[in-house]
């Protein structure tokens, strides 16, 4: 993705809405990372958001591509509320997906 998917615009100042991130998620993230490509968002204006306004829109896209999504998911100007928003959310992601991939190896 060439161009960054501009934030405020969707979301206003506070990302709060989960069905923008649903939708965020179903047409724009999951297509690019499906094709390989970079998914950048850009904060810019926005002053915080919820954690379940992020967890919509990446826990999906984490848990289908994994480290790809680790690696192709990108954050422009986020502020550091934002920030740890996010962090938090991928810490909880990981963790869930180190724990599906160890109950795996049990059963």
């Amino acid at each position: 993705m060439k161009n960054p998917i501009k934030m405020r615009p969707l979301v206003g100042d506070f990302a709060e809405n989960k069905e923008v991130a649903k939708k965020l998620r179903i047409e724009q993230i999951m297509p690019e990372l499906s094709r390989g490509g970079e998914v950048v968002m850009d904060f810019d204006g926005v002053n915080g958001a919820t954690q379940s306004f992020v967890h919509a829109l990446l826990s999906d896209p984490i848990r289908q591509f994994r480290d790809m999504a680790y690696d192709n998911l990108y954050y422009k100007n986020a502020n550091p509320d934002v920030q740890k928003i996010i962090s938090i959310v991928y810490r909880y992601m990981q963790e869930s997906l180190d724990e599906t991939r160890s109950e795996g190896r049990r059963g």
